[in-house]
């Protein structure tokens, strides 16, 4: 007979109070706690003698800044701040969560939930003796490590964090998933990079607080018969930050706290984005921003997709001269046109180019790879220094780090990998270059490269920086996450949606996508899988891409992109044709709306905010809205409601028959609703089915709600900054603060803005209008607004 053989049991032995920490000296391993602030405490837990107290790249220092006590009974140590209670059990070092008025949050199973399981970790050795394949992707052309030495390095851990979640609770967050989940609860979700997948080890709960782990290597959240949560792959100790507040905001700002402050794009990244794949010369350039000049059709900038350099030099940071003669000529031209210019850059080189070859001499590349090893100070430097002597000192205004995992071993199989074999795949090829508890880390290292960079060369153009993958802390450096290389399909659409709220919720605030898709065709790779063969020659493509624009039209950053078919505006359609006249209204409607996105943008630098919102972010007292997947708040006051069915054309341009022209939507209770289009009042609490058809899409403002709004322009350059239009929600008392500065450089971290608090009195009918606060060069003499009153 089998005898059972218990393990050492995590029975706390001593408590000991050393400066700010609270040390719990266990049977089994190590606890220690640091109350950061009365919302924050960090949880770390270790079976070596001493923690790890490297601080990670994705956090910044922070210093503890609170009260708290503690108290020790026979069967309970509690610890307590103002706003936090946490009750562990003696016995089994077991967690309970409770707010200020003891309602518990979460808890750990009473046996306790924190797990170890120590391995060693070695080392890939890459030489002479290493077998290798080339394999031809997207991408490029990429070494693929069938069999190599191995060489211990480190001991580390496989850990794992049991959770007991309340039944109604709902979790959102880890970044951005492809399935279409938003509320986590009853899922399993894989959290490692990949072209359709951005990993976040951060997730934030409807019971009003916040997880944040410390680690650099994949996780697993699992919520499902198996058991409660979080698995992480390789961490030198189990390392989180327990977050708490009154709302969804207050957890994100304390996510910032340790993370960093979100930067300040220009006002120019807010206005729309022209891309396709590709562009391929400077003069095709120059005549696109003509056109849309010519149409008077807004638009901010354009985007150069890869292969900018001569031919064979795969990731060279310089032009082709023979599509590009003149860079600095093509760059006076564009901003003379008042347009913005974006360049695609990659992080890996082919062997030929002079990049690359000075890369290699200088030891500046991550082994037996092509690749530039962005965890190196003097890499980072290195490339930067590439980046600046080709293109940003020929006045290039804006990157796109394509790639920026930059392993992506899907794409390498002839049918798509099944979610667990695809996280087995990403960290197993991620670690043959890189230590193995930094494989999710890359695209982090690399914005850190591009910010850097910039940063010092100038302070007068804010960097942007549109990425494939991002990591904690990442909106410390200018970036825009975008989801990658998507088909086109109904479900695709339908599908993004959750993906940019999950990453938002992540705390990343500025996420985009390919307008219309990437893949519009069908081509033998598993990913090439769109449903239009004719392009936006077929009218169900024009429909799709139609309602694709109109939910772009409010994330926070407007952009088309794709390839096997053209993306710029007057391809699908012309002047008085529904399509056409359906995306100039939606790309003029961005730009009246650009003084309330700026102040949103603002919002989010100065105070930690969330632009694009789902419903629980505002409406968290109602439960109906948790497992909403296809409305959204922008901001404070507009409630967006994309269609993502098909109403008028399947492929091949079929008719669709006796399809209704409308679609569902829940209003959130506590609050009325106005129909955008209508100025209709509708009392909140309810669904109702509104009108959809191809020219609108249903767009409801919050009562209460004061809309700052220019005149359209044809760039955001062009706007008026000294007259406003207000139109003001009635219903509810509201306030709104209208934010100006220079709208590119970094004056505004040292103050130079203004803000003018605009409040709305519902009871009196008035709108208090405040003075404007602060000074920036070049503002105006005075600010006059234009009120219009919704009733």
């Amino acid at each position: 007979m089998l005898k059972a053989v218990k393990g050492k049991q995590a029975t706390i032995k001593h408590v000991v109070k050393s400066g700010n920490e609270l040390l719990l000296e266990t049977e089994n391993g190590n606890i220690k706690l640091v109350p950061y602030s009365d919302r924050i405490i960090r949880v770390k837990y270790t079976l070596a003698n001493e923690f790890n107290d490297h601080l990670g790249p994705g956090l910044v220092p922070l210093l503890p800044d609170c009260e708290w006590a503690y108290t020790e009974s026979s069967n309970t140590v509690n610890l307590k701040t103002d706003k936090i209670h946490l009750e562990i059990d003696m016995q089994t070092s077991a967690f309970a969560y409770y707010d200020q008025n003891h309602k518990l949050l979460v808890r750990e199973p009473a046996r306790g939930g924190k797990f170890l399981n120590r391995y060693d970790a070695y080392r890939t050795i890459l030489d002479d003796t290493s077998l290798t394949e080339k394999i031809k992707t997207a991408d490029g052309v990429k070494d693929v490590v069938l069999d190599a030495k191995k060489a211990f390095y480190k001991t580390l851990y496989h850990t794992k964090l049991e959770l007991e979640w309340s039944p109604n609770e709902a979790i959102y967050g880890f970044g951005q998933q492809e399935e279409g989940s938003l509320n986590l609860r009853g899922t399993r979700q894989y959290i490692h990079q990949a072209n359709l997948k951005i990993a976040m080890p951060f997730f934030i709960s409807t019971n009003g607080y916040g997880m944040l782990f410390h680690t650099y290597s994949p996780l697993i959240f699992n919520d499902n018969e198996y058991g409660s949560y979080i698995y992480n792959e390789s961490a030198a100790e189990l390392d989180f930050y327990f977050l708490c507040g009154e709302c969804m905001d207050d957890i994100i700002g304390g996510y910032r706290q340790v993370t960093g402050k979100a930067t300040m794009l220009p006002l120019w990244a807010f206005g729309y984005m022209q891309s396709q794949e590709r562009y391929e010369n400077q003069q095709e350039i120059i005549d696109t921003v003509m056109e849309y000049r010519r149409r008077e059709i807004p638009i901010d900038s354009i985007v150069l997709d890869w292969q900018s350099w001569e031919s064979g030099k795969w990731g060279q940071k310089s032009f082709d001269e023979s599509r590009f003669p003149d860079v600095p000529r093509m760059m006076d031209d564009l901003h003379t046109l008042g347009t913005h210019f974006m360049i695609s850059i990659w992080p890996n080189m082919d062997k030929s180019s002079e990049n690359y070859l000075e890369m290699k001499e200088r030891d500046c590349l991550l082994q037996n790879s092509n690749i530039y090893n962005a965890f190196s100070d003097e890499s980072r430097s290195l490339y930067w220094k590439q980046v600046d002597e080709g293109l940003f000192s020929q006045g290039i205004d804006a990157w796109w780090c394509d790639s920026s995992e930059p392993f992506t071993p899907e794409w390498t199989h002839p049918i798509k990998p099944e979610p667990d074999k695809n996280f087995v795949d990403f960290h197993d090829t991620a670690k043959t270059y890189l230590d193995e508890e930094y494989t999710n880390a890359y695209a982090l290292m690399h914005a850190k490269s591009i910010y850097d960079g910039q940063r010092s060369a100038t302070s007068q153009k804010r960097v942007v920086n549109l990425t494939r993958s991002g990591y904690i802390g990442q909106q410390r450096y200018g970036t825009i996450l975008w989801s990658g290389d998507t088909t086109a399909k109904w479900k695709t659409l339908r599908d993004q949606i959750p993906a940019g709220l999950s990453m938002c919720a992540s705390g990343i605030p500025y996420w985009t996508l390919d307008i219309g898709a990437f893949f519009v065709k069908r081509g033998n790779a598993w990913f090439w899988d769109g449903d239009y063969e004719e392009g936006c020659k077929d009218l169900g493509y024009r429909e799709l891409y139609t309602r694709w624009f109109q939910y772009g039209a409010f994330l926070p950053v407007f952009r088309a992109h794709g390839t096997d078919t053209r993306r710029e505006i007057w391809n699908f359609g012309e002047k008085g044709e529904p399509f056409y006249d359906t995306l100039v209204t939606f790309v003029e409607l961005r730009y009246q709306l650009l003084p309330y996105i700026y102040s949103l943008a603002a919002m989010t630098t100065l105070n930690d905010y969330t632009m694009m919102r789902l419903l629980a972010f505002d409406f968290q007292h109602d439960g109906k809205v948790y497992g909403i997947k296809d409305q959204f708040m922008l901001g404070p006051a507009l409630m967006v409601c994309p269609v993502t069915s098909p109403m008028y054309f399947g492929p091949q341009s079929t008719p669709l028959q006796h399809v209704p022209k409308t679609r569902s939507v829940y209003l959130p209770e506590g609050t009325d609703w106005y129909d955008f289009w209508t100025s209709q009042r509708v009392a909140g609490g309810q669904t109702i089915n509104v009108n959809a058809e191809i020219n609108t899409m249903p767009l409801f403002v919050r009562a209460g709600s004061i809309l700052p709004m220019a005149d359209s322009a044809p760039y955001s350059g062009a706007i008026v900054q000294d007259r406003f239009k207000v139109k003001i929600y009635s219903g509810c008392k509201g306030e709104f603060h209208l934010y100006q500065d220079e709208n590119d450089n970094y004056n505004y971290e040292n103050g130079h803005y203004t803000s003018i608090s605009l409040q709305w009195d519902d009871s009196a009918g008035l709108l208090h209008i405040g003075e404007r606060v602060g000074s920036y060069n070049g503002m105006p003499d005075r600010v006059s607004f234009d009120v219009e009153v919704v009733r």
